[in-house]
């Protein structure tokens, strides 16, 4: 049998949780989770939260306002609507 990762460990931590009626959305305060749709999706959620160390979002995140293109024609505002 080989070993469970750490996702997996609590992808199972989680559902166990909501069998036995004891998930919660949210905190712990929160209301109880009663649809095992909501609960995959806050397991697999955890999961890769407990994988990655927390979350983190793919790609880099570039500026909207790049003044170093100055070539581009929606810069200089010749960009024309087509009916």
């Amino acid at each position: 049998m080989s070993k469970k990762t750490v996702k997996q460990a609590k992808v199972h931590k989680v559902m166990h949780e909501f069998k036995s009626g004891g998930l919660h959305s949210g905190s712990k305060s929160g209301p109880e989770v009663t649809s095992r749709k909501q609960a995959v999706a806050i397991a697999l959620s955890e999961g890769r939260k407990a994988e990655k160390g927390g979350y983190k979002r793919g790609g880099s995140r570039k500026s909207v306002h790049s003044h170093g293109d100055v070539g581009s024609t929606k810069a200089h505002g010749a960009f024309k609507y087509h009916d």
